[in-house]
């Protein structure tokens, strides 16, 4: 699923008051934060995920990993912040056209 610009802005308005959900740390991505960002991806549909104190070369293939490996897009990244978005089996929000 791509997401057009239209529908990036509008998610990017919908995840400025989220507070981040998962925070990866000294460990890194693991099997654990994946599993962790996909429920929360399955529960809340659009997140907001703390990638702590990586230049910006690791920092560039964690969230390679991280939309590979959960099949979400990242809609945003601000500094060490990701936005990511997935549709739900029913979804919750719904996207402009």
């Amino acid at each position: 699923m791509t997401l057009s610009t239209k529908q990036k802005q509008f998610l990017k308005g919908l995840a400025h008051n989220l507070k981040p959900v998962v925070l990866l740390g000294a460990n890194g991505l693991t099997e654990g934060v994946v599993a962790e960002i996909d429920n929360a991806l399955n529960h809340h549909e659009l997140i907001k995920v703390k990638i702590a104190g990586s230049d910006r070369e690791t920092k560039q293939l964690i969230i390679d990993a991280i939309v590979r490996e959960t099949r979400a897009e990242a809609v945003q990244l601000i500094g060490h912040v990701l936005v990511l978005y997935r549709a739900g089996d029913e979804p919750q929000i719904r996207l402009p056209k």
